[in-house]
């Protein structure tokens, strides 16, 4: 992912999916190597259904990568790797981005003031 690539709804995509604590762990552990899911739940101390809700969100974005593969013993395995991404993030970068912002993109989540706060 190009910084280019970093505009507007897109930019806020990728910064809420990073921001939080167990996509970070994830994003993390893929770097080390790549792996399937019930080992990466092992490794992360977390059920396999919270860490696919999380890999499907860092995937849906383009962090991560998957690819299903064939055991020894005939098994699906659905391994994951963290893609190439680079974010540079700056106030001109930022500035940059809110002109391509769409309505929707700048409505605030349940845990974020509103004007009206």
């Amino acid at each position: 992912m190009a910084p280019a690539e970093l505009a507007g709804d897109r930019l806020v995509q990728v910064l809420a999916t990073l921001a939080n604590p167990h996509r970070l762990r994830v994003v993390a552990a893929l770097v080390k190597q790549r792996t399937y899911v019930s080992q990466l739940a092992r490794e992360l101390g977390i059920s396999r259904p919270l860490l696919q809700v999380h890999l499907r969100k860092l995937e849906a974005v383009g962090l991560v990568s998957a690819r299903l593969e064939l055991s020894d013993d005939g098994k699906a395995m659905k391994f994951y790797e963290v893609t190439d991404f680079v974010l540079h993030l700056t106030p001109g970068t930022i500035a940059a981005a809110v002109p391509s912002l769409s309505s929707g993109a700048t409505e605030t989540g349940p845990d974020e003031p509103t004007e009206e706060s």
